[in-house]
């Protein structure tokens, strides 16, 4: 069988604020997320219990939750594609990509790092971004839950890398 790949379209808006000092991209929203209008919105995505660990904060639940973790600890977030062919919710089937003008949270935040969410947000941003923003990003492993092979516990020990950028 042929597999099936679908044109979509980025239409969350970034989170940031004029003090938020680090950047963390991933690649291009889940189905869930995409349906939930929302970062990281699978119940099985680590990302925001990651996050909380990282920042030693209780894992937040609402979008209101999540956007107040973000902000309060100065992190912004955002996703390197802003189009793309898409089979479901596969990082490895993404072609024909379009970027987001990172230069949106770039010119409004002084941002001290860039982290990847994953090895295809970084193959993406080292291709496409990191010739116009200058700026060097630091790849963490996947929060995903096809990134079955990371602990938890994996996740957060590299995750922490972030505490250098945020205190």
């Amino acid at each position: 069988c042929k597999r099936l790949t679908m044109k979509e379209i980025h239409t969350i808006a970034p989170l940031y604020d004029k003090n938020s000092a680090v950047l963390i991209l991933g690649s291009f929203p889940s189905i869930k997320s995409r349906e939930g209008n929302f970062f990281y919105h699978h119940p099985q995505n680590r990302f925001w219990k990651v996050i909380a660990a990282v920042t030693g904060q209780e894992t937040p639940v609402t979008i209101e939750e999540k956007s107040r973790l973000l902000h309060e600890n100065h992190i912004a977030l955002w996703d390197v594609i802003k189009s793309c062919d898409i089979e479901k919710s596969s990082d490895s089937s993404i072609k024909n990509v379009e970027v987001n003008d990172l230069s949106v949270i770039l010119s409004a935040a002084d941002i001290k790092a860039i982290f990847t969410n994953g090895v295809k947000s970084d193959q993406l941003y080292k291709k496409y971004c990191q010739k116009i923003t200058g700026i060097k990003a630091h790849p963490l492993p996947s929060t995903s839950p096809a990134n079955a092979g990371w602990s938890l516990e994996r996740l957060i020990e590299k995750w922490c890398a972030v505490n250098d950028f945020i205190f």
